[in-house]
């Protein structure tokens, strides 16, 4: 059974949740507007502001269907009400970012500068040179632009080199002189 599918949504104040006769649902909320088709299949109902999903079957579809059309929905109303964001760590002597206007220019050991533009209902913020804070309200945007300015130079296991999470362990290697 499972038990992330089973679990409801609290819904919080502030945000409101439309959800059509085809399973797409709308949540609105101070920060924006997301708006997603699901399975015809599953059941979603809003009751007194908890979100509930329920499937019609035991069948191997509808369980891995139950717990990632919850998950989907708890991102949404997550988003809308208080957003995400990841942060990226540039290591390196030389390693820079800097934003011009919406880009993000990043100096990082190649013969030119990388130039990177966010899309719509992303935003990219530089509080110092050696770290980048990518902000939005959906999950998948902001993890895929992240991924795409770690994947510009991504650490190296012998220095240590490159762009990482927040947090991330790089797990280090011994040079050819190590015995």
């Amino acid at each position: 059974m499972s038990r992330i599918g089973k679990k409801p949504i609290e819904v919080p104040t502030g945000v409101t949740i439309n959800i059509d006769s085809n399973n797409t649902v709308t949540v609105k909320g101070p920060k924006g507007e997301l708006t997603r088709s699901f399975s015809p299949d599953m059941t979603i109902q809003l009751e007194e502001n908890v979100l509930t999903v329920s499937r019609p079957s035991e069948s191997k579809e509808h369980r891995t269907l139950h717990g990632t059309t919850r998950a989907l929905l708890s991102n949404m109303v997550e988003g809308v009400s208080k957003g995400f964001e990841k942060g990226l760590e540039l290591i390196g002597v030389g390693y820079r970012a800097q934003k011009q206007g919406n880009k993000l220019v990043l100096n990082v050991g190649y013969s030119h500068p990388v130039e990177i533009e966010p899309e719509a209902g992303v935003e990219v913020d530089v509080p110092s040179n050696t770290k980048v804070i990518v902000k939005g309200i959906n999950k998948e945007r902001v993890g895929a632009l992240a991924a795409n300015i770690r994947d510009v130079r991504p650490p190296e296991p012998y220095k240590g080199k490159g762009i990482r999470y927040e947090g991330e362990y790089v797990r280090r290697k011994e040079g050819k002189t190590g015995k």
